[in-house]
């Protein structure tokens, strides 16, 4: 399993932004990511953290594909967009 380091950045609007970078067989990717009030609500559903919701959201997107193809930078809702089971995944893993 990767290894998921996430660093808080900043605060843009209502929004967190983490960097994330990930680690494994001795390669890396960075990635910048965007948590806003609305999206920690609605798929952290009022149990985790901004910093919880990205690395369960790394952990899912990391079973979904190699680290190398997730975006740069994105909002965390984007993942939604890409994968139709991702609320439902957050759901059962902070309900």
């Amino acid at each position: 399993m990767p290894t998921i380091e996430i660093t808080p950045i900043s605060k843009q609007g209502d929004a967190d932004v983490f960097l994330v970078k990930v680690q494994e067989d001795g390669s890396g990717t960075d990635h910048r990511v965007f948590v806003s009030t609305e999206d920690l609500q609605k798929y952290g559903h009022g149990n985790a953290s901004a910093e919880e919701l990205v690395r369960a959201s790394f952990e899912f997107l990391l079973q979904q594909e190699p680290k190398e193809s997730i975006l740069e930078e994105f909002d965390i809702g984007k993942i939604a967009y890409y994968f139709n089971d991702y609320d439902q995944v957050m759901m059962d893993t902070f309900s």
